[in-house]
């Protein structure tokens, strides 16, 4: 790492100066697996969004789940978290801010988000690249920086959701544009 992705309390920062630039939604959460302790980790993110709650009120938030998974020459996590680990912390976080949004990526299988779409979480992506420049310049695998799980295209993610009982929204952004 170099600049300042290099200083810690810069980057802790960063949602703070988004809050400040009147940034509409603002998007938090801890690479689980990079330390020993989740729900450590968990406590300090719903910490830091609670101090940004009271002095952002104004922005909206939203928490990703990534999981650092074994791999080959890569970094190895501290802890791997089970499945039911994720839907527990999921449904902690729920109960702790009903309207925070909750994104889950694609690093995920496809089994476990059709089920994770029912206790709560409000966001998914599909289709990523996870290679710098992958959407500009098409895949380069040996450039991807993690493993997607769930390569299911929109169509099916979104079929995935309705089986579920909720309604896909593939934006939602335009109304904070005056449009």
């Amino acid at each position: 790492l170099r600049g300042n992705k290099r200083d810690i309390a810069w980057r802790l920062a960063t949602p703070d100066r988004l809050g400040r630039a009147g940034i509409d939604k603002i998007g938090l959460g801890a690479l689980i697996g990079l330390s020993s302790d989740w729900r450590a980790d968990s406590y300090f993110v719903a910490e830091h969004l609670s101090w940004l709650e009271r002095h952002h009120w104004q922005s909206r938030y939203s928490l990703s789940f990534p999981r650092l998974r074994p791999c080959t020459g890569g970094l190895e996590p501290a802890v791997v978290m089970s499945d039911r680990q994720l839907a527990q912390l999921i449904c902690a976080w729920r109960l702790f801010s009903p309207t925070l949004d909750l994104s889950l990526s694609t690093r995920e299988s496809a089994t476990f988000r059709n089920g994770a779409v029912r206790l709560g979480i409000t966001q998914m992506s599909a289709e990523s690249r996870t290679q710098p420049g992958g959407y500009a310049e098409g895949d380069k695998e040996e450039l991807e920086q993690f493993a997607i799980h769930d390569d299911r295209p929109v169509g099916e993610v979104a079929a995935a959701v309705r089986q579920a009982g909720l309604q896909p929204v593939f934006k939602d952004w335009e109304p904070f544009l005056g449009r």
